[in-house]
């Protein structure tokens, strides 16, 4: 959707950069080259795609259009989460039962592999698996999460329903009339987390060229060719792993999902008396207001909170105005603690609310589209684009190759998604503003 620039313009502000150690001295492409297969993208998606095709013995190049981390890959909020939007009866009601469930365990194993991949390649990026707490804005929204627990409860996750007083205790605030925890979940730092695939992927073998923007894709006999501004990679398999970032080398695959942009804020470490009670446990939160908002605390006790912002490359103070007044609303204690860091990026949103992998043309394939649930599920697509580049039938992949279906009118979706937020952020702030007020959360 964007082209990325330099990491240090695009993540201004950013707490993951402020506390991760950049890979140094990685190249640019010099010269024309040959692969097996060539990724285009490095964030979650591309690398552990990568990664898996590499490890299996595939001659493998990644191409990156800025930095590693310029993208959505390394501006989110850290958290892993099972599942998709979509709850697994549904799945299976919008894909067959068998389809619907391979789904499902696609998605919902998808944070065992972040953290599979996190030991076995050491990768050093503050990994807590206390769980996810999703946690419910109004009665109405409280009984769809007990019956999405209770499905997945039925799926043999380990999940439970939270009344309002437990998820108080876990959180420090009484803002929301209770949810479910799901402890198949859990943060990292999602910078380094990424670091960590990218020299996983290069100790593998893998070759990753950093400024390299995929430019042009075009057919030569039965190999595709990439070509950046100055040169090309030729190979067998093309894996195409953009996600909100994809341009328009790739226009049709860029119209199928609307990027919308997410920003986040972070305050300095919490004192520790505040720590005591404010996520004591570690878990991460997610609630169910129409513009959602998400919330952690990083390894250092940082408060960290974001929802969405004005379509910027890189966020300004004043947006970031309602992030302080939602710091503010939910933990009136850290009023007086200042916010240091302020930054966003892109999330691509599809339709459907499911991501999609695509095989436009023998060869091509493409993964996107994680509805703000990438860290997880964009680690899994990645895994499941290199069996599929590595000749696994699309049968047994256990997630469905769908067609490229550009979005009509898409050249106006940034504005109605703009309309769309305010127009929901209204209602959020009109339905806070007559609840009645919340007791304090138990200590």
């Amino acid at each position: 959707m964007r082209g990325v620039d330099s990491l240090a313009a695009r993540s201004a502000g950013s707490l993951w950069v402020a506390t991760c150690a950049a890979i140094t001295s990685l190249p640019q492409l010099c010269a024309d080259a040959r692969a097996e297969v060539v990724v285009i993208g490095a964030g979650y998606t591309g690398l552990s795609a990568a990664l898996h095709a590499a490890a299996a013995g595939r001659d493998v190049i990644v191409l990156e259009a800025g930095e590693i981390g310029a993208g959505g890959s390394g501006l989110n909020g850290g958290q892993v989460i099972a599942g998709l939007k979509h709850d697994p009866d549904d799945l299976e009601s919008l894909y067959g039962e068998r389809v619907g469930a391979q789904l499902a365990a696609c998605s919902g194993s998808a944070p065992d592999l972040v953290f599979d991949l996190i030991r076995k390649h050491s990768i050093e990026c503050d990994a807590v698996r206390a769980g996810w707490l999703q946690l419910a804005a109004s009665q109405r929204h409280l009984r769809s999460l007990e019956r999405r627990a209770a499905q997945w409860r039925g799926r043999g996750a380990d999940a439970a329903v939270l009344s309002d007083r437990e998820a108080a205790g876990l959180t420090g605030t009484s803002r929301y009339c209770g949810g479910w925890i799901d402890r198949r979940g859990g943060t990292v730092q999602p910078l380094a987390y990424l670091l960590g695939l990218a020299r996983a992927a290069m100790a593998s073998g893998a070759r990753l060229f950093i400024r390299s923007p995929a430019a042009k894709l075009s057919r030569r006999g039965e190999d595709w060719c990439v070509e950046t501004p100055r040169f090309s990679v030729t190979a067998r398999t093309v894996v195409v792993a953009t996600d909100a970032y994809t341009g328009r080398a790739f226009d049709s695959l860029r119209r199928t999902v609307v990027a919308v942009p997410s920003i986040q804020v972070a305050t300095a470490p919490l004192p520790q008396h505040l720590r005591a009670h404010i996520l004591p446990a570690g878990q991460s939160v997610s609630d169910t207001q129409r513009i959602l908002r998400y919330f952690r605390l990083d390894a250092a006790g940082r408060f960290v909170l974001g929802t969405r912002g004005s379509y910027r490359d890189v966020p300004i103070p004043t947006d970031s105005r309602a992030h302080e007044r939602a710091v503010r609303e939910l933990y009136p204690e850290l009023a007086g603690l200042p916010l240091q860091y302020r930054w966003g990026g892109f999330v691509a949103m599809t339709p459907d609310g499911i991501p999609h992998l695509h095989e436009p043309a023998p060869g091509l394939l493409a993964g996107l589209g994680y509805n703000g649930r990438g860290v997880a599920m964009a680690t899994a697509m990645g895994r499941l684009l290199a069996r599929r580049a590595l000749g696994e039938t699309s049968a047994s992949l256990g997630f469905p190759i769908t067609p490229v279906r550009p979005i009509r009118l898409h050249a106006f979706s940034r504005m109605a998604a703009r309309a769309t937020i305010r127009y929901l952020q209204a209602r959020d702030a009109l339905e806070r503003s007559v609840r009645r007020p919340p007791s304090r959360a138990p200590a």
